[in-house]
């Protein structure tokens, strides 16, 4: 006779500094699926404090991570499209259960977001010879302008599609040399954790990508607010988010772009983007 188990329900963590840490709150929410109700899993509800630990670390990797070749960090973006591919079904049973839709299109979502990432990888060692510039002057000096990443970049992933914008957020601010704190879907937390155990075993570096779940309103205010995040991209499409993200925005001066990432737009690269113009002499 076969024995009856109880189901293992999967606790969701955060993912900060290349770990998976609880919430120093302690809290928890309940993931529930779309359509049936049914119990999928427990996530972490973080804390402004959760915020804070995750900009300490994308601030530490943001200098080793810029610092690496055009070329090596596509490679790694790569890498991690391909770390997305080999947890397909998982991914898509995560989507599936918890945006409502149908597995196939799920798949299809899956599939797309890998797409995504290798599109961006291929972006890496082109953005300088795009955005950048030789600018001609009036005098006997090179003038040249060269594409420099901002830094700590605080992104609001949107609910629908979730891994394909959660994938189509990060990727164009990744792959200029910039590290990331995300504030995930707060209706479909489950596959932005999956994403996350995913990422953890490619090779991006620690603190390069930090994944937060919880209440959105909470999170996205915290990080806006916060000194050392350079900018913020919010791709929820939620207009009420927006006024919390100007008034946190405020504080430091910081840039906040409102993009929609389900296409695959190159000038989404020029949202963490700072362009610095260098003089030389001609002859020296």
């Amino acid at each position: 006779m076969a024995r009856a188990r109880l189901p293992i329900l999967k606790t969701c963590k955060l993912f900060i500094g290349g770990k998976f840490p609880r919430t120093e709150s302690g809290r928890t929410l309940a993931a529930r699926h779309a359509v049936t109700g049914e119990h999928l899993a427990h996530y972490c509800r973080a804390s402004k404090k959760d915020v804070r630990d995750a900009v300490v670390a994308a601030r530490a990797a943001q200098p080793g991570w810029a610092a690496a070749t055009p070329y090596l960090r596509g490679q790694i973006l790569y890498r991690a499209a391909e770390m997305i591919d080999a947890r397909a079904a998982s991914l898509a049973e995560a989507i599936a259960a918890s945006a409502g839709g149908r597995l196939a299109d799920a798949r299809g979502e899956v599939a797309e977001a890998a797409d995504r990432l290798v599109h961006f990888a291929g972006w890496s060692d082109k953005v300088a010879a795009v955005f950048g510039s030789v600018n001609p002057v009036a005098s006997p000096h090179f003038n040249f302008t060269v594409p420099e990443p901002s830094g700590v970049v605080g992104i609001v992933a949107p609910d629908v599609p979730c891994l394909l914008g959660l994938v189509g957020a990060v990727a164009p601010v990744l792959v200029t040399g910039n590290t990331v704190v995300v504030v995930a879907s707060e209706r479909c937390p489950v596959p932005a954790m999956e994403l996350a155990e995913a990422l953890a075993t490619s090779d991006l570096p620690g603190g390069t990508v930090n994944i937060l779940t919880g209440q959105r309103a909470e999170l996205a205010a915290a990080m806006a607010g916060h000194l050392d995040v350079n900018a913020v991209v919010d791709a929820s499409g939620d207009d009420s988010l927006s006024v919390f993200l100007r008034e946190g925005v405020a504080t430091n001066l910081k840039r906040v772009h409102f993009r929609d990432v389900v296409r695959a737009d190159p000038e989404a690269m020029l949202d963490a983007l700072e362009m610095k113009t260098v003089w030389h002499p001609v002859g020296f």
